[in-house]
């Protein structure tokens, strides 16, 4: 029924079996066991891409599950409603909710697969001899007599502690206890790495989300601690050869977890500090100003810095002094030449002469005549700006 499994997996380790027999010899116990673990390692790296797939998936549901929670509050009792709600908050967040199942869904069939191929070296249905001349799905009866007579350990790969009698007297003098001290540290190591896989899981997880969903809470509790102490329990009804399955598929999901977790978080890191980054090129720089628009509000041109603005605003100035100083010094001259007309401008003094008034400041002079001086297009120690023609003032004030 469930051949196009068997097939696939007794194929895997045949293979394996033909290249450490190369090394250590077919009918070696050390060859039979490495193809086993071997078997592990090669069906785990082919579903290493859907597990990082996994952990992705896992690390965006938890940036969105606030919004999760805010659907929950609004269509909690509507499960239509909220199935259609959370299907286009994934999409739209780019979330596959079965890319994190799917490398638990491929193991499982695998581990089926295998426990029954390992099974079926030793057919209890079938007598001692008759089971040692017919083959095993793609091994043949010389790979199932190797197999029946490898032992790790001084135990059968496929002897078990709780098997049958009739089943164990094919082993020969072999003993529950002689097994035991195989198996049983064989178990307790395969549930220290579950329990330890199932920690490390559990610590990527948002306390937060934790310690609002209770049933969360539960089934972390379960992974940590059940699962570890079921793999310890059925220890005994297990052969040797399944429980290396175990002890190496534990030990790969470790290690595997700790490298891809390391992994992506140095690229969660390193976007991070790119977004950073990218908001510091955006900013200001030190010391300047951020632009701000006219007063009169006409728009600024996009190329007008700040630092351009007070420029603008000294030449403007320049102009304005300029043009006064000019109509200054041209009235000082016209006082200079007709005395009447500087007293008609300016007025009479107590002395009979004019008061002229300076641009720049000076006393005027009372005997009569202008004492002003024009101390050239400028006065000492300014800086000379080029005249410019003054610009008109926008009337189109609101």
């Amino acid at each position: 029924m469930l051949n196009f499994i068997y097939y696939p997996v007794s194929a895997i380790l045949w293979f394996w079996h033909k290249v450490f027999g190369y090394v250590f010899g077919a009918g070696s116990g050390f060859t039979w066991a490495l193809a086993v673990v071997f078997l592990v390692f090669t069906l785990r790296a082919v579903l290493f891409k859907p597990f990082v797939s996994q952990v992705r998936s896992m690390r965006k549901m938890q940036e969105f599950a606030p919004e999760i929670q805010k659907l929950k509050k609004k269509y909690g009792d509507d499960r239509q409603k909220m199935a259609v709600e959370m299907q286009k908050l994934q999409t739209e967040h780019g979330v596959n909710p079965l890319g994190g199942c799917l490398p638990v869904l491929v193991q499982i069939p695998v581990f089926i697969g295998l426990f029954h191929v390992l099974r079926s070296f030793n057919r209890p249905f079938l007598s001692a001899d008759a089971n040692r001349q017919i083959g095993n799905y793609v091994f043949s009866a010389a790979d199932v007599r190797s197999f029946l007579d490898a032992h790790l350990f001084g135990v059968p790969l496929s002897a078990y502690i709780t098997e049958p009698a009739d089943l164990l007297a094919r082993y020969g003098d072999i003993s529950r206890w002689q097994i035991g001290v195989v198996a049983v540290p064989l178990t307790i190591v395969a549930g220290i790495l579950t329990h330890l896989t199932a920690k490390h899981s559990v610590a990527r997880q948002n306390p937060a989300q934790i310690a609002a969903n209770p049933q969360a809470a539960m089934m972390n509790k379960l992974m940590v601690w059940l699962f570890p102490l079921g793999v310890v329990a059925g220890g005994p009804f297990f052969p040797l050869a399944i429980l290396l399955y175990w002890l190496s598929n534990n030990l790969w999901t470790l290690a595997q977890q700790r490298v891809v977790y390391q992994w992506i978080d140095a690229e969660d890191e390193e976007k991070k500090q790119a977004a950073i980054a990218a908001r510091q090129s955006l900013a200001p720089r030190p010391g300047q100003k951020p632009g701000r628009p006219k007063r009169d509000g006409a728009s600024t041109p996009a190329n007008l810095t700040d630092s351009d603005e007070p420029d603008s605003r000294l030449e403007s100035a320049a102009d304005t002094s300029g043009a006064e100083d000019t109509g200054s010094r041209s009235r000082v001259s016209s006082a200079d030449r007709d005395p009447t007309a500087g007293a008609d401008a300016d007025g009479p003094t107590a002395g009979g002469g004019s008061v002229v008034g300076r641009a720049d400041g000076a006393t005027p002079s009372t005997n009569g005549q202008s004492s002003a001086q024009v101390d050239g297009p400028g006065r000492p120690g300014m800086i000379q700006q080029r005249p410019r023609p003054r610009k008109k003032p926008n009337r189109k004030r609101r």
